[in-house]
């Protein structure tokens, strides 16, 4: 195993919940209300993915793009600085880096917002590049991202590559693209949710996968003989 990909929201930062806020005031700001247990359910989606699943295609075609454009806006200004890092991401990311493997992140949000998770995080020294929604056809789901992925290093085997998410989404974009996925529990996602979609080791979260880093790297991704 040469390379790790690791999801952002609610895998290395504490922002979901700051998702399911703003994606519920874009929604009420436009005339529309769900609960916030079917936001919730939806976290991970990149908008594109998103709306569907709340609006129909002709309210899509009438003020999709405006919602979108209103909540990216809301999130930036007024949520994106309360996100929080979880802890020891930048150790992790260390750890990894001393065991000769190589990082890149995968997001299904916007590329501004990976450059600030980012320098949040001051990982930018420890990958080698990152891919986000605006990289891609299609977001998770669909596998487009996690592909960039791979192509960014250096058009890896997917054998040779585990990625790291914390939603269903992740698990099942990751499979797409012939990927197995770690899960962390830090976005809220249950355990059994994320062992039903195929999670093939999950831990609490980043601090977490650095106390069984060796142990996870025997056990799924052992080294040649």
């Amino acid at each position: 195993m040469l390379a790790f990909i690791f999801d952002i929201d609610g895998t290395l930062v504490d922002s979901n919940e700051l998702h399911v806020d703003s994606w519920d005031r874009a929604f009420r700001r436009f005339g529309k209300q769900f609960s916030r247990e079917k936001l919730r359910a939806q976290i991970g989606k990149g908008s594109d993915q998103y709306l569907p699943e709340f609006l129909t295609p002709d309210e899509i075609k009438r003020f999709g793009k405006a919602l979108d454009d209103f909540r990216s806006e809301l999130f930036k200004n007024e949520y994106l600085p309360k996100v929080r890092p979880f802890p020891k991401v930048r150790e992790l990311f260390q750890r990894i880096r001393n065991d000769d493997k190589r990082i890149v992140l995968a997001s299904s949000g916007k590329k501004a917002d990976t450059k600030y998770y980012i320098d949040l995080l001051k990982i930018g020294d420890l990958i080698e590049g990152y891919t986000s929604g605006d990289d891609a056809e299609s977001s998770k789901p669909a596998p487009d991202i996690f592909a960039a992925s791979l192509e960014k290093l250096g058009d890896m085997s997917p054998a040779d590559a585990l990625t790291v998410g914390d939603t269903r989404f992740d698990i099942e974009a990751a499979r797409k693209a012939g990927l197995k996925t770690i899960a962390f529990l830090c976005g809220g996602t249950s355990e059994a949710t994320l062992r039903k979609a195929g999670a093939v080791a999950i831990y609490r979260d980043p601090a977490d996968f650095l106390a069984h880093y060796d142990q996870l790297i025997k056990e799924v991704a052992p080294r040649p003989e």
